[in-house]
């Protein structure tokens, strides 16, 4: 029966693809954060927009997964991997790019949509990958929008799960509470009442031997 499913299948999916496409728009916002405002970038170091981002990234995988209306649990850890993977993969992606392309013609400046190839992809993964490296003094910030997002994704995933549960223990309590009452039988009392017999007839001779 349908109210029986637990989604985790349909949640695995969604959340994948909810976590890819997070991931992609993170990269683009790091390749092109020079195009924002200034005091939007310098507010902080530019560590409230990316928590932002984290969150933003969280509720989006949380919603993925929500729609499908789950009620595995083993969806909560998997929330959270992918809004923490989706973080790191753009984090990786984003930088990566961005220094391949400095590195390739570092005369261009801002990057361009033409600088989004897997040339430069590759020639600024080794130092994309020192994010998370060094020491936690210098990679807290990395490891904090990851720890962000994965902790809010399954937070709200359980929540999402919690609520599910109790709708659909409150509809099978209404259902049972609606359903007929079996009729009462006594412990000795037969299924089935016996057939009477049919009445004699008056007009049909007797026959001596039956009687």
């Amino acid at each position: 029966m349908s109210h029986k499913r637990s989604g985790l299948l349909s949640g695995l999916l969604t959340g994948l693809l909810a976590a890819l496409v997070c991931a992609a728009g993170l990269g683009a916002a790091i390749l092109f954060q020079q195009r924002l405002p200034s005091a939007v970038m310098s507010f902080g170091r530019g560590v409230p927009v990316s928590l932002a981002l984290s969150l933003l990234i969280a509720v989006v995988v949380a919603l993925a997964i929500g729609a499908v209306r789950p009620r595995s649990r083993a969806l909560l850890p998997l929330a959270a991997l992918y809004a923490g993977g989706a973080v790191a993969a753009g984090q990786v992606t984003g930088k990566a790019i961005m220094d391949g392309a400095s590195r390739r013609t570092p005369e261009r400046s801002p990057i361009t949509l033409g600088d989004v190839t897997l040339e430069n992809l590759d020639a600024g993964l080794g130092g994309a990958l020192s994010l998370y490296r060094g020491s936690l003094a210098d990679t807290w910030s990395a490891w904090l929008y990851i720890a962000v997002a994965a902790l809010a994704a399954f937070a709200l995933v359980a929540l999402r799960v919690a609520l599910v549960r109790r709708a659909q223990r409150a509809g099978e309590a209404a259902q049972e509470e609606t359903a007929p009452e079996p009729e009462y039988r006594a412990p000795f009392e037969p299924a089935q009442q016996p057939t009477p017999k049919p009445s004699a007839d008056l007009f049909t001779p007797r026959d001596p031997a039956r009687d």
